[in-house]
C-alpha cells in the first residue's frame, strides 16, 4: 500500500461533482468546493471530468480520485467505462482513477478483468478504485488486485440492495475479508453515518451530495418542512 492510500485512513473524502443542470456546474465552482473541503479537513477529493480534475489539481494539494462519466448507448456502465476515459482522467492530473467494476456489460465489450489488466499495463503507477454494487463484485475486484474498493454503486444497479441508508452490511462484509481497503460511499448524509461506516470497517468515507450539492441539500430540508406543514393544518369545521 502506497503512502497516498495510507493517508486516506479513517478520513473523509469529499466528492466534488455537479450535474450540467445544476447552478454550480463548472470547473471553477468545483475547484472552489474542493478548496473548501481541503480547508475543512478532507483527506482527498473525488472529481469527475478532465476539466474539473485539472482545475481542482491546480487549486488543492490533496490526492484526487478522478473519474469521467460518459454515457454509451449500448451499456449502463458510465463511470470511466473505457480506456479513452482512463487516459483523459490520468492526463488531467488525477492521482487515482475510479472505474465502474460492476458485472454489467461494458460498452467496448471487454470484461472487467481485461479492462483492469490494461489499466495496470498502461498506467502501472496509478492506483485503481473499483466502484462496485455487490459483495460478489467487490470480491472479484479484490481478486483482480485493485487498490481500493468503493461501495459507490450499491443501490444504483438494478440487482443490488435498494435502500435509503448507507450500505453498512456491504461495507462490513468486504472489510471483514481484510484484503483490500474499502471506501464507504453512497447515501451518507450525516457525520454519525460516517462513524457508522468506519465502525463497520470502512477504511475511509466518501461524502458528496450532503456537502457539495446545495440544491439537493435544500430539497432535503424542504421535503421535511413541507411534510410538517401538511400534517399541522387545523381541522376545518364541518
Amino acid at each position: 500500500m502506497n503512502a497516498m492510500i495510507k493517508s486516506l485512513r479513517h478520513g473523509c473524502i469529499v466528492s466534488c461533482q455537479a450535474l450540467e443542470d445544476e447552478p454550480l456546474f463548472g470547473a471553477s465552482h468545483m475547484a472552489a468546493m474542493a478548496v473548501a473541503a481541503e480547508q475543512g479537513g478532507a483527506v482527498a477529493i473525488r472529481c469527475n471530468s478532465p476539466a474539473d480534475i485539472a482545475a481542482i489539481r491546480q487549486a488543492v494539494s490533496l490526492p484526487l480520485i478522478g473519474l469521467y462519466k460518459r454515457d454509451y448507448d449500448n451499456s449502463d456502465v458510465y463511470i470511466t467505462p473505457t480506456m479513452e476515459e482512463v487516459k483523459a482522467v490520468v492526463e488531467a492530473g488525477a492521482h487515482m482513477v475510479a472505474i465502474d467494476a460492476t458485472s454489467q456489460p461494458r460498452p467496448d465489450g471487454r470484461t472487467i478483468a481485461e479492462f483492469i489488466a490494461e489499466i495496470k499495463a498502461v498506467y502501472p503507477q496509478v492506483p485503481i478504485v473499483a466502484d462496485i454494487s455487490t459483495f460478489e463484485e467487490g470480491v472479484h475486484a479484490m481478486e483482480l488486485a485493485v487498490d481500493l474498493i468503493s461501495t459507490t454503486l450499491s443501490g444504483y444497479t438494478p440487482y443490488s440492495e435498494q435502500q435509503s441508508e448507507p450500505d453498512l452490511a456491504l461495507v462490513k462484509r468486504l472489510a471483514d475479508l481484510n484484503r483490500t481497503p474499502v471506501l464507504a460511499e453512497g447515501r451518507i448524509w450525516t457525520p454519525d453515518q460516517c462513524l457508522e461506516c468506519l465502525r463497520a470497517g470502512a477504511y475511509a468515507t466518501v461524502v458528496g451530495t450532503a456537502i457539495t450539492r446545495p440544491r439537493e441539500i435544500t430539497k432535503q430540508f424542504v421535503h421535511v418542512i413541507r411534510g410538517f406543514g401538511e400534517h399541522s393544518q387545523p381541522a376545518r369545521k364541518k
